[in-house]
């Protein structure tokens, strides 16, 4: 045997711990020091006040986000996903070989048939992507050539609830961080006079079918409670009692405020309760915001040119084109995420009644905030989101005529759009089969959605988590998840 090999053989475990005391120490640091310890700098971006993460993982191409939740699920054939083969199908059923056994919901399960109802709208190819788009979106029409549209999103939730739960905290279980709070949580605040995560709720014009939505949807489940969205009323005062009332100037709500903090300070060190500490910063910002929020909501300093933009309901407190610019100055003033929740979009039936409206809604809207974006120079870093919980189905659910219709829940493909924050403008990506029901090319699960918006943001979704009851959790949860490449810019 050659000697070096004899000599390892015969050395003992205590010598080599002994002579390698050092080296064990040496490699643990250099595992905790990462990059550092190879002399190399860190490749993210700084993140804001309160972060959890004094970095990024990796450099952000959106500093912020404007969420756009359609509650109730917008039915992608009418608006986006295009069928003109279905006119050949009117009235025809739907075949065993396209539905494969696909679970129902209740409302339609005991139909007797599945009536196949083309979608009564027409459409035409626009920009050089050749989107196809409903003539009810004219003003959107004109900017697909700045949006990525996916197509093939798909989730496994067939009821509100749960599908809304899972769109955004990425679980169909409640009681979990929701995605403005992991942002808010990763990236922190860019202003202490703000909270940096708001939620407005507009008021749709039809009130047909209203879902009911709660502050469940924008918690910040087992994060700290900093973290969650805080609510902005669209009507009066937009935050009750962040006023002093009649009689009680600022000075004496700041001595308030400062016996608060010491009566809860003297709790804390007792309790250990972070909640606590949690509490003294809400007191602290809802006194700032005392200052700020009224500037913020002061639409007069708008110009009209700013208002012929979002159209003539930007003026009307509550309508979804009030919030879209209520949006914009809040992203404008640092606010890190704004959820903008519109309603009835659950069109079971009256589809011809309903949907005009809905879509007249947020057009002008939607278009008038990606170009207020566009000229203040918030677009390149401002991430916009557009979509519901799920689709609807091409058969009809109840009567079925060649002018009206109605469409049952589809979790299997539906139809959603990104623009702007590092987002390819004039993608088109996923495809699905004539009968807009299964997907057939490129298929998005909610979690590789979550995992493109976190990596726009800065984050490796597989990295960015939290612990809690002894594991680490992550928005993508345990299942694979990926990034959607040819999303980005």
């Amino acid at each position: 045997m050659h000697p070096f090999n004899d000599y390892t053989q015969a050395i003992t475990r205590r010598y080599f711990f002994k002579q390698g005391s050092h080296a064990v120490g040496w490699a643990a640091l250099a595992s905790l020091l990462g990059e550092r310890s190879l002399g190399q700098t860190p490749q993210g971006a700084p993140t804001g006040i309160g972060a959890a993460l004094p970095r990024t993982h990796h450099l952000p191409k959106a500093r912020n986000i404007i969420y756009l939740h359609m509650v109730g699920g917008p039915p992608q054939m009418d608006i986006y996903d295009y069928k003109p083969q279905m006119r050949q199908w009117f009235d025809r059923d739907l075949p065993d070989s396209v539905r494969m056994g696909q679970r129902l919901t209740t409302m339609t399960s005991g139909q007797a048939r599945f009536p196949i109802a083309p979608s009564k709208f027409r459409f035409a190819r626009h920009g050089q992507c050749g989107m196809w788009v409903t003539e009810l979106l004219p003003h959107t029409a004109r900017m697909v050539d700045d949006m990525a549209f996916i197509r093939s999103i798909h989730t496994e939730a067939i009821n509100h609830e749960p599908a809304i739960c899972h769109m955004q905290t990425g679980n169909q279980v409640t009681g979990r961080p929701c995605l403005g709070s992991w942002a808010s949580y990763g990236l922190g605040s860019l202003n202490q006079n703000l909270p940096t995560f708001v939620v407005l709720v507009a008021r749709p014009t039809n009130t047909e079918q209203v879902q009911a939505i709660s502050a469940r949807l924008w918690s910040a489940g087992y994060l700290s409670g900093e973290h969650a969205g805080v609510a902005f009323r669209t009507a009066g005062d937009p935050i009750l009692y962040i006023n002093n009332p009649p009689g009680v100037p600022a000075e004496v709500r700041r001595t308030t405020l400062n016996g608060l903090r010491q009566l809860n300070e003297i709790n804390q060190r007792q309790t250990g309760d972070p909640e606590t500490l949690t509490r003294i910063q809400q007191y602290e910002l809802a006194f700032r915001m005392q200052a700020s929020v009224p500037d913020l909501t002061d639409l007069s300093q708008e110009t009209e040119s700013t208002f012929r933009l979002y159209g003539d309901q930007a003026r009307n407190p509550g309508h979804f084109a009030n919030t879209a610019l209520l949006a914009r100055r809040l992203v404008e003033r640092g606010v890190r995420f704004v959820q903008i929740y519109h309603n009835n979009w659950d069109t079971h039936g009256n589809v011809a009644g309903r949907l005009p409206d809905q879509c007249r809604d947020v057009d002008q809207a939607c278009w008038g905030l990606i170009q207020d974006l566009k000229r203040k120079g918030l677009f390149e870093s401002t991430l916009v989101i557009w979509g519901g919980e799920f689709g609807r189905t091409i058969y009809s659910q109840g009567g079925l005529s060649a002018q009206n219709y109605g469409r049952d829940h589809h979790p299997r493909c539906f139809t959603m759009w990104m623009a702007g924050g590092g987002i390819k403008g004039g993608t088109i990506y996923g495809a699905t089969d004539d009968f807009s029901y299964n997907i057939v090319e490129n298929p998005v699960h909610v979690r590789d959605f979550h995992a493109t918006i976190l990596h726009l943001l800065g984050f490796d979704h597989d990295r960015f988590t939290y612990r809690h009851q002894g594991l680490d959790q992550r928005l993508t949860g345990v299942e694979h998840a990926q990034v959607i490449q040819e999303l980005l810019a």
